[in-house]
């Protein structure tokens, strides 16, 4: 069967996601961040495309990208190549490190662009890593809040709210705060990937159901002596929920290493 053809955007503006395969993490530790901006950063030196947002989760990327003289398809392909050669020589992997190719939806107008943006910096929020944007290290929003930097065009985007960018900074700060249920891209699997439990909220009830189901307390899965039924319960987290290990170990409220030994 062959693949869909891949739409493009009027605008050049893409908000694109690239995930873990089989949703593993692709992001181990802070130097893994660290070096995929940096490779962020270099290949957007040679002016391919401009950057608008990004957030780097445990087992996902969201970006928002528009080409300037290279298509999506070669951006992302330099990108994912090169974090896949230093993430797999790093921890002596081999096979593929994201699943399938990226995924990509056009941004066709500034409302819908700047949803986007929200959508992006609240990834976070969505996940409960964090109670606030600001809080999180690993995306756009803080370069926003400082107004300085190299690899995001913010002004492009305050300028949206108004010219003078004095006001335009609260402006934008308060329509990050408001409330939006759209998932965007992030939920948009094909129907053999996509997965049942596709929120926090649900792989809560899903940890609730099945303790209150064999008569075991949240806190009794840190005992060694529950390895058996605590490995089964992070194994089904894996294979149903769309959640990074870090999210499973907060869910579980266990460490994040015991997570990342369960194998499916």
């Amino acid at each position: 069967m062959s693949r869909q053809r891949r739409k493009l955007s009027s605008s050049q503006i893409y908000h694109v996601m690239l995930r873990g395969n089989s949703g593993r993490d692709i992001f181990i530790d802070d130097e893994d961040k660290h070096r995929f901006l940096n490779i962020l950063t270099n290949k957007k030196k040679d002016n391919e495309f401009v950057i608008y947002a990004y957030c780097l989760m445990d087992n996902h990327i969201h970006l928002l990208l528009k080409e300037n003289k290279d298509n999506i398809s070669h951006i992302m392909k330099r990108i994912g190549t090169a974090y896949a050669v230093y993430f797999n020589k790093k921890y002596q992997q081999n096979g593929h490190l994201f699943q399938d190719r990226f995924k990509s939806e056009v941004i066709e107008g500034e409302l819908y662009l700047l949803a986007v943006i929200r959508y992006i910096h609240n990834n976070p929020l969505k996940a409960r890593l964090v109670k606030l944007p600001e809080d999180y290290k690993w995306s756009s929003y803080s370069e926003y809040l400082k107004n300085r930097t190299k690899m995001v065009i913010v002004e492009d985007i305050l300028k949206l709210f108004s010219k003078n960018l004095s006001k335009a900074l609260p402006l934008f700060m308060k329509f990050s705060q408001a409330e939006d249920n759209h998932d965007f891209l992030e939920y948009k699997e094909d129907n053999q990937t996509k997965k049942d439990i596709n929120t926090y909220q649900k792989a809560s009830n899903f940890r609730d159901q099945y303790l209150k189901r064999n008569h075991f307390e949240l806190i009794l899965l840190r005992k060694r002596r529950n390895k058996i039924f605590r490995d089964k319960l992070i194994r089904e987290l894996k294979e149903k929920s769309i959640l990074s290990n870090r999210e499973i170990a907060n869910l579980l409220e266990i460490n994040r290493g015991i997570v990342q030994l369960v194998k499916l």
